[in-house]
């Protein structure tokens, strides 16, 4: 089965670092961002899989994105090409992009159809990943 598996682990120190976090947060609050921090998405009849490993993005997904089916697939596909590209791009060059925010490149080609639910996903995440880390991964700014 050919899965492509999309993992983005980021660092806990680098989440709670991170400038625009609250400094005062109720245990329900934090226990609820941290605790549902795995997102997987697999499709078994297009053998491909999305998994993102992200303090807060469960949430910010729940609270924040559009809904399915606000964006077409092909205006996600375009996005995330564009993303992916200048993402793996800063993956290359660790002396000049934080080596903690681009760890892994992100296996997404052009020309495969990985279906809406995937392109969806990894639109998203990078939506959440430009804001919430103050990255602008092209020419315009990430928005929802």
């Amino acid at each position: 089965m050919k899965n492509i598996v999309f993992i983005v682990l980021l660092c806990t120190i680098i989440y709670a670092c991170s400038g625009n976090k609250s400094s005062v947060l109720s245990a329900k609050n934090e226990t609820a961002s941290t605790t549902s921090d795995t997102v997987r998405i697999a499709n078994d009849e297009l053998e491909y899989e999305i998994i993102i490993i992200e303090p807060g993005f469960n949430i910010w997904l729940t609270s924040r994105a559009m809904p399915r089916n606000y964006y077409s697939q092909s205006y996600l596909e375009s996005r995330n090409q564009f993303w992916v590209t200048e993402f793996n791009n800063r993956v290359l060059q660790p002396m000049r992009f934080d080596p903690n925010l681009y760890q892994m490149q992100i296996d997404y080609q052009r020309g495969i159809d990985y279906g809406y639910e995937v392109n969806y996903m990894l639109f998203n995440y990078l939506v959440y990943f430009q804001q919430t880390y103050k990255q602008q991964l092209g020419g315009f700014a990430a928005r929802i």
